[in-house]
């Protein structure tokens, strides 16, 4: 089997992460597994395994020929079978499929709004669905949404996966003290949530007690980002909560953590918390999405629901004040991720899905 894996950018997210899984992942499992990144480059690029043959498209608008002919050159040099086509990289898909139709397309959706979004933001995704020969989902709400709405009958919901990727060298130091660091792995955007984060944490009184918060994540220097910094600024939290950015030294960063939170207000399979399992963290994370599929709120970590500030600010101090529960939380998870969620198994199900 040939297969090429699409994706608009490798700036630090969970279906450019995914993208970059599969393709690693494949590599000894296929004849060919490669990766083709279509309008922007970014963090993850480090991670890619070297035997993955790799091509940057450059598309600077949603109908460019000259990226399409590029791409398409590479398909048939590399004799590629199967295009895994990640979220909005459909419509290239299709463009590509158009002009080489022996190409079969699976399409991967990673978005948890998905089916609270208005029809009509849809419609172009459910035309292209025609060209679809497969459709995977990353939780059972978006399995039954594809089935009713696209136009393709074989869809498999299908959970993600990650690995410690030995690439990754550490080069971020995190502030603070060792043993009271709180991280947050999330791009500073909308649905993340961060100002409720804040707020919990300012709130909580940790602070004072030497705990530390740590936002590792894309800032866009936008409003969002903007607003967050003049709460940190306003409330006097600039020697304990520190924004980093994006970093694609992430496991090497989680290492230095004790707590890991996911504050989403949506999510479709959070990449994140397996990133914290695997990392031996202990985690709190908003009850949205697959969230509660890996964090089942008594065993392996806590819920909370990401309205409500106050139930943040109590787990966070439950967790803070209570060394073995949050030994026994990661223990716990970490066991969980091996046991439902190993790159074994779902590369298992993905390859028998596309055989």
């Amino acid at each position: 089997m040939r297969i090429l894996q699409l994706i608009d950018s490798l700036e630090a997210g969970g279906a450019e992460r995914m993208a970059v899984n599969y393709a690693n992942a494949l590599v000894s499992r296929t004849e060919i597994s490669a990766l083709v990144v279509s309008r922007k480059e970014g963090a993850l690029r480090e991670s890619l395994f070297e035997a993955v043959p790799y091509l940057f498209l450059n598309r600077t608008k949603v109908i460019d020929l000259k990226a399409l002919w590029k791409l398409r050159k590479f398909v048939v040099q590399n004799n590629i079978e199967w295009l895994h086509a990640h979220g909005t990289s459909f419509f290239m898909a299709v463009l590509l499929k158009l002009v080489y139709p022996k190409l079969k397309i699976v399409w991967h959706d990673h978005n948890g709004n998905r089916v609270k979004m208005k029809g009509h933001d849809n419609r172009m995704l459910i035309v292209c669905s025609y060209f679809f020969n497969r459709v995977l989902v990353v939780n059972e709400e978006l399995k039954v949404w594809a089935t009713r709405h696209l136009k393709c009958n074989q869809v498999l919901y299908l959970p993600n996966f990650t690995v410690v990727n030995n690439k990754e060298r550490g080069q971020t130091l995190l502030k603070g003290i060792s043993g009271k660091r709180i991280v947050c792995l999330a791009n500073l955007r909308h649905p993340k949530n961060h100002i409720t984060l804040l707020e919990a944490f300012h709130t909580s009184g940790l602070a004072a007690s030497g705990w530390t918060l740590h936002l590792i994540g894309k800032d866009s220097l936008d409003a969002y980002s903007e607003e967050l910094k003049v709460y940190i600024k306003e409330n006097s939290l600039p020697e304990s909560v520190f924004v980093y950015g994006g970093r694609n030294d992430i496991f090497p960063i989680l290492q230095q953590a004790t707590i890991g939170v996911l504050v989403s207000t949506y999510e479709g399979f959070p990449v994140t918390l397996l990133e914290y399992g695997l990392s031996g963290l202990a985690v709190i994370a908003s009850d949205v999405g697959y969230c509660s599929e890996i964090i089942n709120g008594t065993e392996n970590g806590l819920l909370f629901d990401p309205k409500e500030t106050a139930q943040l600010r109590e787990k966070l101090v439950v967790l803070a004040e209570n060394e073995g529960l949050r030994k026994e939380f990661g223990a716990a998870l970490a066991a969980t991720i091996a046991k439902r969620f190993s790159e074994q198994t779902v590369i298992a199900d993905f390859l028998h899905f596309i055989h």
